[in-house]
């Protein structure tokens, strides 16, 4: 499993629809992906929210953006993740 950070932004239609239940239908999304959300945040400034995801790899955090942006109306961008530890290995 890759770990994914998804940062969303809210369009004006998307603020209007904010709910528990569409938080439900994200988690959702993620999981017919075969992946899992590590955690979910709220954000102020440029990015309205963030999710930290894992999943089996770049095809599927593609399909999950994209069908999260069109179910929820919010616009994500997608980055790959890689733990220090890791990233320090793969360096040397």
């Amino acid at each position: 499993m890759e770990t994914f950070f998804l940062f969303g932004r809210y369009s004006v239609e998307s603020i209007q629809n904010i709910s528990a239940k569409r938080t439900k239908q994200a988690e959702k999304i993620i999981r017919g992906m075969g992946g899992t959300i590590k955690s979910m945040y709220a954000l102020l400034g440029e990015r309205d929210v963030v999710l930290i995801v894992s999943l089996p790899g770049l095809e599927e955090a593609i399909k999950a953006s994209i069908g999260l942006t069109k179910s929820t109306g919010i616009v994500f961008s997608t980055t790959p993740a890689v733990e220090v530890n890791k990233f320090d290995k793969m360096m040397a």
